[in-house]
Parts: structure tokens; C-alpha cells; sequence
């Protein structure tokens, strides 16, 4: 079980219980809301809802990573996401905002905006000016797993070892990380990232072997294209399949849930903080 207790910005989180992290994609392209919120004003309107309904953390991205992606520009993502995190503090200075880049440049606009998260998907290994960013802002950060990019990372993904495999490339963002006094560090396995739909329940299956880092996980497999293939359901009919395999996450030692339904993820950590 992991005890650990963060101070983000002006909030305790104590993982021994489960907290919600709301997806806000400020993107023309995002796989699960299709650029929806791509407008500045629809994005914040989305957050202020999630707040409403006591969302923890809200991650704003500004590149879709979707598989087959391609990567977007510095400038179009910080023109993306920054008004974003600008005005949502603005209206509700106690947010604590994660922002989903893998861009040194990008996250010190956002840090410096007010953002206090930085969610890399490519755990340290895309930029590597990104770890002096986090630790100059002294912000938590998230490393995932990513096996090649997003535009290839779906091309067959092969392992000799899964579990083994991944552990390895979070050990070696982990020790990045810690070298450069990186305290508040979050695991996220990357489901759907570079993995087959039996790697993902793979993953889930043995959440609790990544407990040995002694950080808290942070899972993120909501409306993903595994969900609809094993169901045969489209994007829009996923989210309470979603809720039920994050629930099942959070008991097998995930202690955030990054999803698209703030309400659902709730009512998830909300029953389950009272049984792990």
C-alpha cells in the first residue's frame, strides 16, 4: 500500500486513498472527444464543470498522442494550453493543474503560468531539458511508459518480459528524476501505449508489482481502443466500462485514475477509498 503524502500547490494528497484526474485535450484531434474542447471557451467551460464536480488535478494537453500522431509545434502547443491554464486559475486559483507535455519549453510556460504538474509521456527520455524544468519550479512530475513514439508505438508492440520491460524504462526515469531532487514522482505504466489489448490487462492484472518504486501510480485507460474492442463499443459508450476497470486499478494499487467522466471517476475513488 503506498502512504505517501504530497504538498501540490496548496493541496495534501495522501495516496493511501485514490484521487481523479480530469482529461481536458485542447486539441483539434484527440481520439475520445475528437477536438470538442479544441475552442478555448468550450475548454474552460468543460473545466469549471469538472471542478463542480470535484475533479483533483485537471490535465490540460495541447499535442494529441493518440496512436498515429504526429507531433505539433512548441509554439502551437504552449498557444493551446496556456490561455487555458490562465484562465481557469484565474476563476478558481486553487486548481491544481497537471499539464500533459513532453516539451522542456512547454512545461516552463506552464509552470510559470501556474501549472504544478508536469505529466511526461515519455518519462524524461523525449527532451532532455525537461527534468532541469520540473526541478526549477520544484513541480511533481508524472514519467510514463512509451515504447517508441505515438506515431509508431501501436506498430506491433512486441515484449520478451512486459511487466519486467516496463519497470526497467520507469526505473531508469525514475533515477533521472531522483538525481536531480525530483521528490514528488508519480508512475503511470502507459496502457495503450506501445501495447497490445493483452498487454494492457496485463498491466492491470499486476499494477501492484510496480508498488516497488514506493511512488504512487497513476493509471490512465479511460475510453481507450481496448475497452471498445473487447466490448465491441464505440468511444462515446465506454465510460462506465472504463469506470469499472479503473476500479479495479485502483484496487490493484493505482491511486489516480486519469479519465474523461469526472463524475464516474468520483463515485469510483469515493466506494473505493472505503475498501483499500
Amino acid at each position: 500500500m503506498n502512504s505517501k503524502v504530497y504538498q501540490i500547490g496548496n493541496k495534501t494528497f495522501d495516496f493511501s486513498q485514490a484521487y481523479v484526474m480530469g482529461i481536458l485535450n485542447v486539441t483539434p484531434d484527440s481520439f475520445s472527444d475528437g477536438g470538442k474542447f479544441f475552442d478555448k471557451n468550450f475548454a474552460i467551460q468543460h473545466s469549471l464543470g469538472m471542478i463542480k464536480e470535484g475533479v483533483d488535478i485537471i490535465d490540460i494537453g495541447g499535442e494529441s498522442t493518440r496512436p498515429n500522431s504526429d507531433f505539433v509545434d512548441e509554439e502551437t502547443e504552449i498557444n493551446r494550453v496556456i490561455p487555458v491554464i490562465e484562465k481557469i486559475l484565474s476563476e478558481h486559483n486553487d486548481t491544481i493543474i497537471s499539464v500533459d507535455t513532453n516539451k522542456s519549453i512547454v512545461a516552463e510556460e506552464a509552470l510559470r503560468a501556474g501549472a504544478q504538474i508536469i505529466n511526461d509521456i515519455s518519462g524524461l527520455q523525449f527532451d532532455d531539458k525537461m527534468v532541469e524544468v520540473v526541478k526549477k519550479y520544484n513541480a511533481a512530475l508524472i514519467v510514463m511508459h512509451i515504447k517508441g513514439t505515438p506515431k509508431n508505438m501501436q506498430v506491433n508492440p512486441t515484449y520478451d518480459d512486459l511487466i519486467a520491460e516496463v519497470k526497467d524504462y520507469l526505473r531508469n526515469s525514475i533515477y533521472k528524476a531522483e538525481a536531480n531532487g525530483i521528490q514528488n514522482i508519480i508512475v503511470d505504466p502507459g496502457i495503450g501505449f506501445g501495447k497490445t489489448m493483452e498487454h494492457n490487462y496485463e498491466v492491470i492484472k499486476r499494477l501492484d508489482e510496480f508498488e516497488e518504486f514506493g511512488y504512487p501510480i497513476l493509471i490512465g485507460l479511460s475510453r481507450k481502443n481496448f475497452i471498445g474492442k473487447t466490448l465491441n463499443l464505440d468511444v462515446t459508450e465506454r465510460d462506465v466500462p472504463t469506470a469499472i476497470l479503473e476500479a479495479a486499478s485502483i484496487k490493484n494499487g493505482a491511486r489516480i485514475i486519469r479519465t474523461h467522466n469526472v463524475q464516474y471517476g468520483k463515485y469510483v475513488c469515493n466506494l473505493l477509498n472505503n475498501i483499500i
